[in-house]
């Protein structure tokens, strides 16, 4: 699938860094400098970049990994949605969980950028569901941990 791009940072568009890997790596843009995100603390984070996704799928940004376990680095609203009709800047709200300041810089990989088909519904009304073992147990409902 192509894919048209516009980059409007200095840095290479985004790449899978394995050969079977489902997302790209995005990275900051941050031409006047590092930005500190303070405990607890979410900021948007740009990436320089504005894409045009087909309809019929979405683009998902997702938290990087090793930013969570090795920094308690992560995204407020994951996956965040990139919808196919949206063409401004991809911008990620990063959050930092941890207990000490951490320094975005420019150029960093700060997220992930999965693409994926997705259904658009129309809902069927109906006055009862089909029975399953389930049923309407929710969380926790299974009893596994």
């Amino acid at each position: 699938m192509r894919i048209p791009v516009i980059n409007h940072s200095r840095h290479p568009l985004p790449e899978y860094q394995t050969p079977h890997a489902a997302g790209l790596d995005l990275r900051a843009h941050l031409p006047e400098g590092p930005v500190t995100l303070r405990p607890l603390e979410r900021q948007l984070i740009p990436t320089g970049l504005s894409m045009e996704i087909p309809v019929g799928y979405e683009a998902q940004v997702r938290p990087r990994s090793g930013l969570a376990v090795k920094h308690g680095i992560g995204i407020v609203n994951s996956p965040g949605t990139i919808d196919a009709d949206y063409r401004g800047e991809v911008r990620v709200l990063l959050v930092n969980l941890s207990n000490e300041n951490f320094v975005v810089n420019d150029g960093e990989r700060i997220a992930q950028l999965v693409v994926a088909r997705h259904e658009t519904i129309s809902w069927q009304p109906a006055e009862a569901l089909s029975e399953t073992e389930r049923g309407s147990g929710g969380y926790g409902s299974t009893g596994k941990a």
